[in-house]
C-alpha cells in the first residue's frame, strides 16, 4: 500500500484498501495512456519518413507506370521496412487505444462506486466530516477526483 494512503487518519482498513485499488488503476490507465500516445508518434513519424522516402526515391522517377513503380518499391527492403514499421504500429495504435479504453473504464467504475459508497466507508461523524481530507489527498497526491461521479 502506498504511503499516503496507508497514514490516512479518518479511514478504515477496508476503505484504504479500496483506495489503494483505485491509485492501482489509475496507474495502470496512466501507463498505457503514454503507450498510446507513443505508439501514435511513432506511426506517424514512420509514416512521414515512408512518404518523404517513396516521393524521392520512386514517385518522380517511376510516375508513368503504377506497376513499375509498385515492384521497386517491392525490390527495396528499406521501402519496405518503413512500410512494414508503419502498419505494425497502426496495429499497436489500435490495440493499445483498446487497452487503454478497457483500463480507463475499470478505473471509472471503481472511483465511481468510492463516490456512490461514501456514506457507507465514512459512516462515523467524525470520518464524515473529514473526509474531505482524504479526497485532498488522492487529488493532490494521486489526481483523482472523489468529490463528483463525473470525469
Amino acid at each position: 500500500m502506498d504511503t499516503p494512503i496507508q497514514q490516512l487518519e479518518y479511514t478504515d482498513q477496508a476503505t484504504k484498501q479500496m483506495l489503494e485499488n483505485v491509485r492501482k488503476r489509475k496507474k495502470k490507465f496512466d501507463d498505457l495512456k503514454m503507450w498510446h500516445y507513443f505508439a501514435i508518434y511513432g506511426t506517424l513519424l514512420f509514416a512521414f519518413i515512408f512518404t518523404i522516402y517513396f516521393y524521392v526515391s520512386y514517385m518522380k522517377q517511376y510516375s508513368f507506370s503504377f506497376l513499375a513503380m509498385l515492384s521497386a518499391v517491392l525490390n527495396d527492403t528499406v521501402a519496405v521496412y518503413l512500410l512494414a514499421f508503419t502498419i505494425v504500429g497502426f496495429g499497436a495504435m489500435n490495440l493499445l487505444k483498446q487497452q487503454k479504453e478497457k483500463k480507463e473504464k475499470e478505473y471509472q467504475e471503481l472511483r465511481c462506486e468510492i463516490v456512490d459508497r461514501s456514506k457507507d466507508l465514512w459512516k462515523r461523524e467524525e470520518e464524515w466530516k473529514n473526509r474531505h481530507i482524504v479526497f485532498e489527498i488522492m487529488k493532490k497526491q494521486y489526481d483523482i477526483n472523489l468529490y463528483h461521479e463525473k470525469k
